[in-house]
């Protein structure tokens, strides 16, 4: 593959200055109005600053419905999703509703399996949680596009709330919304709040802030304390770092207040566990954590398990079972490792095969699709994911789900909005797809089992009509040169207290360097000695084996190398290439 191309972001040279004055350091200032932060009160991360809960639509609607269930001793059952959006919005909410006086008995919830129930509230969920006795089933991370599971609960006579943050369903060019007693979702027509990026934890987290100002109003803590919610915004922080939604002020808000807790020991113990079972430091916790280390074996009971397991850890208040139960997720995980690793090796063996076809040129399709029957139907959304970021393609992956049809995962890139690529194809070939969803840049689907071949060549016919040559050329936007004065340990801690991801992505320099040594370290890491300057530097790039020129254009992030107590200041590689840079 051709190197990507890199682009330095620009920086409005007044809004840098102003953000100087207002006491900010120079290289954040200039970071940080790069990515669209024009003053220092958007910086500002206090619970203050939230967006008010009553500007989501339906919320004082659902805030009601469940102070009734409360005040009734009514039973709540929560629907959770097997991911970990979806096991800390669960968490959430039955910590949170526990704190605003729901009793334990009161409290239930189902998970669904992936590869039995699939995703969502469906009718086979609402019959599993029928034994708990339900009277009110509350989705979390779920539930927009359900319905025929809300209409299945509601013909039993149940009431039902939806929370969730995806986009509804659209049926024959209308948006169609499930008939539910009460829906709260920033991305529902008519919702005027103006982020609309939460993450599923973020809307539970939301209701849970109106639910407490209902019961303010109905006169629940006249001669008592207000219970305090904050202390599950690391709850918040993990699901909506792991969740890759997009880190608007608003988001960046949560997330920051979270880690704040896991820096100064106030954690649940579940994830003071998966700190410790991660290898990690929770007092020196930082997004990378929340989305590297500790999202993933959450996520891997879904994938390879039972989610049950994850939401079981989260809600243990007991310090040794939470690390009885993190130490088994990590288990999984390092088990999900090795069926991807297994898996990636083929799709690679299976791309490769394809790109050997004298009509491409050595160029890869315009989008990718992939099958083997042998996949596990819980990894194929990773090897989407690492396909995508090789060859830069939407790509999707499919495996053979336990009712024999084909269960396919997708992740994209800019320019080409899977879930409206998925129901252009849908319009186009009616019966090929049995359901889909997602976003723009991951979602999944579910095909007959003869319906992979129709597949591959309808997502062809869409990728051709949308993307161009611009679009298919990998864009790094970096921040340019790094001031050699700055190549230092409190630079890097100072990078690491913010709070980087999706939308505001973390710090990428790009400098000139001179390449001194290069070797092969592991199974797929290149280790370089580089002159950067007049500094001699040392670099890694993972998953990347293949040697790089003697000279060239650096792409890279800063890091921490700890090695017998001693650290060191490292380059983590992103890209190399000879040009000097569009």
């Amino acid at each position: 593959m051709n190197a990507p191309r890199l682009l330095t972001r620009e920086v409005p040279p007044r809004t840098a200055w102003a953000l100087e004055q207002a006491g900010i350091a120079p290289l954040l200032a200039r970071l940080f109005a790069s990515r669209g932060v024009s003053s220092a009160e958007e910086l500002d991360d206090g619970l203050a600053r939230l967006l008010p809960p009553e500007d989501l639509k339906g919320i004082q609607e659902a805030a009601r419905l469940l102070a009734d269930c409360i005040e009734q001793r009514q039973r709540i059952c929560l629907v959770a999703d097997y991911d970990c959006d979806g096991a800390t919005a669960c968490s959430v909410a039955l910590r949170g509703l526990t704190l605003l006086g729901a009793a334990p008995e009161q409290l239930c919830y189902v998970v669904p399996d992936r590869a039995i129930h699939g995703y969502g509230l469906t009718p086979a969920i609402v019959e599993l949680a029928l034994p708990q006795r339900p009277q009110l089933l509350m989705t979390v991370d779920n539930g927009i596009a359900s319905m025929a599971g809300v209409a299945h609960a509601k013909a039993l006579g149940l009431r039902v709330l939806v929370t969730d943050h995806h986009l509804p369903a659209v049926v024959e060019g209308r948006i169609e919304l499930p008939a539910a007693d009460a829906l709260v979702n920033p991305s529902q027509p008519g919702c005027g709040f103006a982020s609309k990026n939460l993450a599923g934890v973020g809307v539970a987290f939301y209701v849970l802030l109106a639910l407490r100002s209902e019961l303010r109003q109905r006169g629940r803590y006249d001669n008592a304390p207000q219970p305090k919610l904050d202390g599950l915004l690391d709850l918040v922080a993990l699901g909506t770092v792991a969740d890759v939604v997009k880190l608007d002020a608003n988001n960046r808000r949560l997330v920051a207040q979270g880690l704040k807790r896991m820096r100064a020991g106030r954690v649940q113990p579940g994830i003071a566990a998966l700190f410790t079972a991660a290898g990690r430091d929770c007092s020196r916790a930082n997004a990378f954590d929340l989305g590297f280390a500790l999202g993933p074996r959450i996520n891997a009971a879904g994938r390879l398990s039972d989610m049950t397991l994850g939401i079981e850890c989260l809600l243990s208040d007991d310090p040794t079972r939470a690390l009885e139960l993190a130490r088994q997720l990590d288990a999984i995980n390092r088990e999900r490792r090795e069926i991807e690793a297994d898996m990636r090796e083929q799709a690679e063996f299976k791309l490769d095969e394809l790109m050997q076809d004298p009509r491409l040129k050595g160029e890869p399709p315009a989008a990718l699709a992939l099958f083997e029957p042998e996949f596990h139907e819980g990894v194929v959304g990773i090897i989407a994911s690492r396909l995508k970021d090789r060859i830069h393609r939407p790509t999707f992956v499919f495996a053979r789900g336990a009712d024999g049809q084909l269960k396919g995962s997708g992740r994209s890139i800019p320019g080409f909005h899977l879930r409206d690529a998925l129901d252009l194809v849908s319009k186009r070939h009616p019966e090929l797809l049995k359901k889909f969803g997602g976003h723009a840049m991951a979602a999944g689907c579910t095909l007959a089992d003869d319906g992979f071949e129709r597949f591959d060549q309808a997502l062809q016919d869409v990728a051709a009509e949308w993307l161009d040559a611009a679009a298919l050329t990998r864009t790094l936007r970096t921040d340019g040169p790094l001031a050699p004065e700055l190549f230092t340990a409190d630079t890097v801690r100072a990078l690491d207290a913010q709070v980087w991801g999706q939308a505001f992505e973390a710090p990428l320099f790009c400098d000139r360097v001179e390449v001194i040594s290069q070797r092969i370290v592991g199974e797929r890491h290149l280790k370089l000695r580089l002159r950067q300057g007049g500094a001699l530097r040392d670099a890694i790039w993972f998953g990347h084996i293949e040697p790089v020129p003697e000279r060239g254009l650096l792409a890279y992030r800063l890091s921490l190398d700890e090695y017998q107590g001693q650290q060191r200041v490292q380059m983590i590689v992103e890209a190399m290439t000879e040009e000097a840079g569009a």
